[in-house]
């Protein structure tokens, strides 16, 4: 046999490597969803959160109401996901909780203010918004976590943990497109988020000599000769707005024209949305259900914590009980379902062995009638010729007899008459 050739198809599809890099597995993945009452704003919302975690989040992330918190927790070891953001829009107001899966902790904020990414970009005066920006993770910058209490250590360590780390040795400076800051306010007890694009620009050049360095067409429809353009006393975008403070020297070359290694450049932010307030409320030790390490608004006592914690002990323990018991229960299901096929295969085995028995005996009857039959003719043969019969003359008769009850296996075709009349005779001379 000849070897099969491949088809069209077979050709053009190219052989991907499913295999992830290390990188990538290693890298904390996030899911952003949302619930409670249903509204615009929430969805808008939850879609530019999603543009801010990319790109390691679930973008196209098909959520109904159907589905629990259990079943994104189920899959999220399956897709390397680490950490879960959930927005919660009810009557007293929106909500955002950040949990890190599978066992926690959680944390409760909310959602003082908030501005979507489109009204943010509509109301800047520059818009840098591409697409290539979005394809790396954003830097994490946070701004006075470092003051007393427990929940401010949690909320820097939780907020550092969603982004991927930043090795110094290895980074590439070019993949650096954008990034989150993150304030404080130790006297509101706010925190104040915002996203940003980082856009490097070379200065100590003038603006017609830094259109051609980043190869932008000039105007020279108000000059005589291209030295006058050159020679024109303005200054560059960079020198005349950017603060000093903003300017650093370059460690290694950038994907951008005129950004050169020991070079100076400027550094700018453009803002991309969205804004969010955010106010912590609660700290939960577990996955959204379980001792509550902190609260904003409610104080309790060491008694009312004890009491608190031996109803969550119980619980627990009765859930465990619960379970023993389902254990229990399938495993004796297990056995007796074990047993019932068993007992079904020894009777199955049972009835082959009677009705092979019963077969013999209806064999062995049939014989004998058929032998008695043979005794009868030959008796008969005897008496009548007066001789006896060959060996084989009844035995033969009776093997190839017809049953009485003989049904015939093909139907007898009838024989058609014509309605020709018969021709006559021609009259004879007797």
């Amino acid at each position: 046999m000849g070897r099969s050739k491949k088809g069209r198809c077979v050709k053009r599809n190219k052989h991907v490597d499913k295999t992830e890099r290390e990188e990538l597995v290693k890298a904390p993945h996030s899911f952003v969803i949302h619930r409670g009452l249903p509204g615009e704003h929430i969805v808008e919302l939850t879609k530019d959160f999603r543009k801010v975690m990319e790109p390691f989040t679930a973008t196209s992330l098909k959520e109904r109401k159907k589905n629990t918190i259990k079943d994104f927790v189920s899959i999220s070891s399956v897709l390397h996901v680490t950490h879960m953001s959930i927005f919660t829009r009810t009557e007293l107001g929106m909500y955002l909780k950040i949990c890190r899966l599978p066992r926690g902790p959680t944390l409760s904020f909310k959602i003082s203010n908030f501005t979507l990414a489109r009204d943010v970009v509509s109301t800047t005066k520059k818009q840098l918004v591409f697409e290539e920006a979005f394809k790396h993770s954003p830097l994490i910058i946070l701004n006075r976590f470092s003051g007393e209490g427990m929940q401010l250590k949690l909320m820097a360590s939780m907020f550092q943990n969603m982004f991927p780390t930043i090795n110094l040795a290895t980074v590439n400076l070019s993949n650096m497109r954008r990034c989150v800051c993150l304030n404080y306010n130790p006297d509101t007890k706010l925190i104040d988020f915002r996203h940003y694009a980082i856009k490097v620009i070379p200065v100590g050049l003038s603006r017609s000599v830094k259109k051609l360095v980043q190869a932008k067409v000039p105007n020279l429809s108000r000059c005589q000769d291209f030295s006058e353009f050159m020679s024109k006393p303005t200054l560059s975008e960079s020198e005349a707005e950017d603060d000093p403070a903003s300017h650093v020297t370059l460690p290694q070359k950038l994907s951008s024209r005129g950004n050169h290694e020991k070079s100076t450049s400027a550094i700018r932010l453009y803002e991309l949305g969205p804004r969010l307030t955010l106010q912590l409320i609660k700290v939960e030790d577990g996955l959204m259900d379980g001792e509550v390490l902190y609260h904003e608004l409610v104080n309790k006592t060491e008694e009312e914590k004890l009491l608190i914690q031996r109803k969550r002990d119980k619980r627990k323990k009765l859930k465990e009980n619960r379970k023993k018991i389902q254990d229990e229960n399938k495993s004796k299901k297990e056995v007796e379902k074990q047993k019932l096929k068993e007992k079904s295969l020894q009777g199955m085995k049972k009835k082959k062995g009677e009705n092979e028995i019963l077969m013999e005996k209806i064999a062995k009857e049939s014989y004998e009638a058929t032998k008695s039959d043979d005794d009868d003719d030959a008796q008969y043969y005897r008496d009548e010729v007066g001789e006896e019969p060959d060996s084989d003359m009844f035995h033969s008769a009776a093997r190839n007899k017809r049953p009485r009850t003989y049904v015939p296996r093909y139907k007898m075709k009838k024989i058609k008459l014509s309605n020709e009349k018969p021709k006559h005779k021609k009259n004879v001379p007797r």
